[in-house]
């Protein structure tokens, strides 16, 4: 299946056109993307593991849902589409609290250069784990991780769980805003 996302400007701004998500990926074009980060009040976190097949960072540790949006799609159509497709759950809009978006540049020795502008949402997790149906072509497995635990594969110290290496701050920074919400 072709997938065809939206072009943004540098700036943060639809620019009206669209192209493949290979395409952008392949010469460094702007999108929108969603990140969806759940949390309990113990607190933890949901992570997933990222899928084998992804082309990058295949088996990593991740956020607990995110994607791209497709073209044509609002930001919270995607979110929300996303969270179904991923772990299986049925959110509202309102269910969805959005945080920042991030201007996030990745070149990879792949010769991928992912422009995105992120969407980054919180939202609480209302059900247990074990209810949650994860989309086995994307995910692995999904996992509560302790702020600890999260802590300890920041500084790289954690052998059983590799997070994605991107942006260490942007765990440290989910992690206060969670502690602000218990």
């Amino acid at each position: 299946m072709i997938e065809l996302i939206d072009v943004w400007d540098n700036n943060g701004f639809p620019t009206g056109k669209n192209c493949t998500k290979q395409f952008a990926h392949n010469n460094g074009i702007y999108h929108p993307t969603v990140h969806v980060w759940f949390y309990t009040d113990e607190p933890k976190i949901l992570m997933q593991k990222r899928g084998s097949n992804k082309q990058t960072f295949p088996n990593f540790w991740d956020v607990s849902v995110a994607g791209h949006l497709f073209s044509g799609e609002t930001i919270h159509q995607g979110a929300l589409r996303e969270v179904k497709e991923e772990i299986g759950l049925t959110i509202l809009k309102n269910d969805l609290e959005l945080l920042t978006v991030r201007k996030n540049v990745n070149k990879f020795s792949s010769g991928i250069i992912d422009c995105e502008f992120q969407h980054v949402f919180l939202a609480k997790l209302t059900t247990e784990i074990d209810n949650l149906i994860i989309q086995k072509e994307e995910v692995d497995a999904i996992r509560l991780f302790s702020f600890d635990e999260i802590t300890e594969c920041q500084k790289h110290n954690n052998p059983n769980y590799k997070i994605v290496p991107a942006d260490m701050s942007y765990y440290s920074y989910i992690m206060k805003i969670v502690s602000s919400k218990i």
